[in-house]
């Protein structure tokens, strides 16, 4: 057996922990459409999905544990803002007034990132809305979901920019919120 040094096992013990946890979501997006199909309720993992899939698909870093008020630290055109990540599950088109979860305006971050996945749990679109831009939109909602920091999928979709898509990818011609 060939000698390995401490340098090339840590990489390997990362790779094999990156994959790991890519094969735990891949089954756990499984879980939570067959939990669906089934009992007709979403399992509420949505979130995890969510902050996996941003931060994998635009080469984010993990925020530490308990960090609060964002959930990544961005890379390249990104560099050290802090993030905020929230997931939206669409399980139909024929439905309107889909809300995102509450936006923590009181605490530290730079952007949200909105993940939009289809029935299945897998991502379709990311939309990313600097502070300014989502604190202008919250003062204009009413005052009881500004205070609760609610706002519907529409409107921060009307605020924020495509960054990825499934059918395009990563969209780097445009400059980060």
């Amino acid at each position: 057996m060939e000698n390995v040094s401490l340098d090339e096992d840590r990489q390997i013990t990362t790779l094999m922990a990156v994959y790991d946890v890519d094969k735990l979501m891949m089954e756990a997006r499984k879980l939570a459409a067959d939990y669906r199909r089934a009992t007709g309720k979403a399992l509420g993992i949505s979130t995890e999905i969510a902050v996996h899939d941003v931060i994998r698909l635009l080469k984010l870093i993990p925020a530490e544990p308990g960090a609060g008020g964002y959930d990544a630290i961005g890379t390249g055109v990104r560099e050290g803002r802090r993030i905020q990540i929230k997931g939206r599950t669409i399980f139909s088109d024929k439905k309107g007034g889909q809300r995102i979860g509450q936006i923590k305006v009181e605490q530290d971050w730079d952007s949200v990132m909105l993940i939009i996945m289809d029935e299945n749990y897998e991502p379709q679109q990311v939309i990313e809305a600097a502070r300014e831009a989502v604190t202008e939109a919250m003062a204009d909602t009413s005052a009881s979901r500004a205070k609760r920091g609610a706002m519907s999928v529409a409107r921060f979709r009307a605020i924020g920019r495509l960054v990825w898509s499934q059918e395009r990818g990563l969209i780097e011609d445009e400059t980060a919120a």
